[in-house]
Parts: C-alpha cells; structure tokens; sequence
C-alpha cells in the first residue's frame, strides 16, 4: 500500500517524491529495482513478507562521529539551545523520510524519540510530550510501530550495565525507563518489545558475581514483562543477542546463549530473538546460522538487517548489499513460515563519508532491494526440488528402519553398539556441497528476479 506522505511546516529532503518501483531497467537511483510491495512471492505480498522498518537513531540522531573525529553529517532538523524544538523538528523529518520511503514500520529508543530530563518524572514526561505527537503522525500516515525500547547503556550511569548493574539504584533507574518505553510502545500500538543489552555483561571476571548478575536479569525481564501484560500489551518481548562492544564479554552472546537463557529462567513462552546479521557475524556466526537456531527453537521473532564489513571487527552497521546474506536469510524465514509480527528493521547508518542528504534515501533502496532479490531468490531455491533432496538425502538412514526407532527413543546404548558390530564400517557418502553451491548460483546467474 502507499502511505499518505507527511508534510510539516518545513520539508527536509526536498526534490525527493515518494518512492516507486521502477523496475531493473531504471538508472533512477531514487527507485526501486526489484522491491514491488504489492508483488506477490511464496503467497504473500512483497510488503508482508519482509515488513521493513526504519530505525530512529542511526537516521535521524547519528552524525558520523566515530572515535578518531566529530560527525560528519549536518542535521538540518537541530534547533540550537531548545531540546523540544529539535525533537520535534526530528519527528517530523522521520515521518516524513518514513513516507517518502514507503516502508510500513518505524523503530525507536525513548532518548533518541525525546530527550533526557533531570530526573525520572522530567525524562517521563519528555517522551509522553513526543508520544502525543508520534500518534498525531502515525494517525496521518498510516505508518505502525515495528517495536519500541529504552536505551539503557549510552548514560554514564549504566558503565557496569543495566539489569545487571552491582548497584540496586541503577537497576531501579533503568527499570523506569523500561517501563516509560513499555507505556510509549503500548500508546503507539507497538507489536514488539526489544531488549537490546548493551552492557548486560562484564569486563572483569574477577570481581562479578555472574550468578548473581543473570539472575537478576532474569527477574527483570519477568518484571516487565509482567508490567507490559498488566497495561495490555499483546506483543512479543524480544532479546537481541550480541557477542562484545560494548562490553568485554554480554550475556546475550548468541542466538543459542539466549535460548538457553529463556528455557532456562521460564522466559521463552514471551520472550522471542530479535536477529542482527553484524552481532552474529561478530560472535563468530553466520546470519542465517543465527537466524536458523532461532527458528529450530520457536523462537525467532525479528531481524535487525545490516552487516558488518569482514575487515573490521567491529559492529559497523552497514546497509545489507550482500546477495549472499540475503538470500541465505531469507531461505531460514521462509522455511520457517515468516516472521509473525516482526520485520526487517534496518539497524543501519549510511556511512561517515556519505554526507548528501538522499545517500539515506540511497542506502535504504539499496538495502530493500537487496533483501526483496533475496526473497525471490530463496523462494524460487526452495521450490527446486534438486534442494530439497540434497538436504534430505543425507538423513534418510533416520526416514525408517533402525534410525526411525533411535528418533523413536526405541534404541538403548546396547543396542546401538550391537548395531554397529554386526553393520560393520559405514559407508561413506558425500555431502555434496559443492552441488549444493552451485545450485544457488545458478538461480541467481538466472537474473530474472524481475519475472511475475
């Protein structure tokens, strides 16, 4: 669907209409290629499959600071000297970037959507200031809410984390952000919740009591999530995983490390995973891999869509152009059955060179074109049956016989040995990856991500 372009007092990507689908042959750099929202792929439209979302802070607060020199991007919706003003002038922007974008979902932290006050009752009422106006804007628009948060680790005051922290009175702190961002999700129709834990870990193993550190995390994430129910909201909660950076060493490691987390605290019946394709690569992972164990458990909820550059080892955040990542994601979300009411969220920042005002256009396009090819891509993978019987033939000693009864639970140590005595040496048999590559490869070589 197109949604109705929102218009302040002042236009801040001026010359920019909203953006269309124009097809592989446009040179247009303000056009998609191959995202058509309406296109139908695997059943569902474009648009419902990959529910892309645009986040707040990289956009519209980032401005290309990095540790070795102050920003390079001028934002031109800054009011000097009046917080209230900027934030405004910020939202405006958003809803109007958002529009312009046709993306249906936004994203956000309470302190990039307001501004921090003096104290709790300020802070609190600074965001219910900027609610009020986000609702105005999403009731123009028709844009939704993908998932809101509260940024719980840039403050001095969380250096030794948040749920976490030694001290009670910082967890009492981060706590009332949390349920300030819980009431501002719930006001603007939020469909998910996320905690990201930013420096929910430790930097010295020698003076943390980590025991005591996850169980008090546990019960934080059973405290809010108690307090979301008792104020209505449906949504899922959702854990995003994250190896390092800050913070020597996060509990929220990985995609297993956090299942294994949830069961064991009783969390997992509300609490999903919210993927990022730079935080898997940096614990060591693969996106898809991430993707897949979230997935094989129940419990994947949502994707933060970025990467991060092989060269560095850090978090860089960049706009998802890798084909490879895309399509490889998009297979484990479409044999998972999709997302449910998470999206594709670009946890991405245009990089600190890139300094024109449409290079956010830019990267967007680029970044949803890229994942809209993946789909295509991975569907048409999918529907080969050449894929489907490289993967099964390989397990097709567990389709019956003996194996179907280990599956069963039927076999005993014992038996399993005897079985084994009297079967002799296996034979060996291939994986045939090689085949396997090659047959991707092929479907993208086809290049006919455009034909309906």
């Amino acid at each position: 669907m197109s949604r109705k372009v929102f218009s302040g007092d002042t236009t801040y990507f001026p010359g920019v209409g909203q953006i269309q689908y124009e097809g592989p042959g446009s040179d247009n750099p303000l056009a998609f290629k191959t995202y058509d929202p309406s296109r139908i792929v695997a059943g569902k439209t474009m648009e419902e499959h990959l529910r892309f979302a645009v986040c707040y802070w990289h956009s519209f607060c980032a401005t290309g600071s990095d540790p070795f020199g102050p920003g390079t991007r001028v934002l031109p919706w800054t009011v000097s000297g009046d917080p209230k003003a900027s934030a405004t002038e910020k939202l405006n922007a958003a809803f109007e970037f958002f529009t312009k974008l046709n993306v249906p979902y936004w994203c956000f932290h309470d302190f990039d959507l307001a501004w921090e006050g003096s104290s709790v009752a300020e802070s609190e009422n600074n965001l219910q200031t900027m609610v009020a106006l986000a609702k105005e804007r999403q009731d123009v628009t028709g844009m939704q809410l993908l998932w809101g948060t509260a940024n719980v680790f840039s403050n001095p005051r969380y250096m030794n984390g948040a749920a976490t922290n030694p001290n009670f009175e910082v967890l009492t702190y981060a706590a009332s952000q949390v349920k300030a961002a819980l009431d501002a999700t719930v006001e603007l129709g939020g469909q998910n919740y996320v905690f990201w834990g930013g420096r929910e870990g430790y930097v010295c193993l020698q003076n943390t009591d980590t025991k005591r550190e996850l169980e008090h995390f546990a019960m934080f994430l059973e405290k809010a999530r108690d307090y979301g129910r008792s104020i209505g909201f449906e949504g899922t909660f959702l854990i995003e995983p994250k190896p390092m950076e800050p913070m020597k060493h996060q509990y929220d490691f990985d995609a297993q490390t956090v299942i294994g987390f949830l069961r064991h605290h009783g969390l997992a019946g509300d609490f999903k995973l919210n993927i990022e394709a730079n935080h898997a690569t940096l614990a060591g992972h693969s996106f898809a891999h991430d993707l897949r164990m979230s997935a094989d458990a129940g419990l994947l909820g949502s994707i933060d869509a970025n990467r991060g550059d092989p060269q560095n080892g850090w978090d860089t955040d960049q706009f998802p152009t890798d084909l490879y990542d895309c399509i490889h994601g998009m297979m484990v979300v479409l044999q998972a059955g999709g997302i449910g009411a998470g999206g594709l969220n670009f946890d991405a920042k245009v990089r600190r060179e890139s300094t024109d005002i449409n290079d956010l256009f830019i990267a967007h396009i680029g970044g949803m074109d890229s994942f809209a090819r993946g789909l295509i891509i991975a569907d048409r993978i999918l529907k080969d049956p050449r894929f489907s019987e490289l993967s099964s033939e390989r397990y097709r000693s567990f389709d019956s016989g003996d194996g179907k009864r280990f599956e069963n639970g039927e076999l005993d140590l014992v038996t399993l040995r005897d079985l084994a005595a009297k079967n002799g040496e296996p034979e060996q048999v291939s994986a045939r990856q090689e085949l396997l590559e090659n047959l991707i490869n092929d479907h993208i070589a086809r290049g006919d991500c455009q034909v309906k």
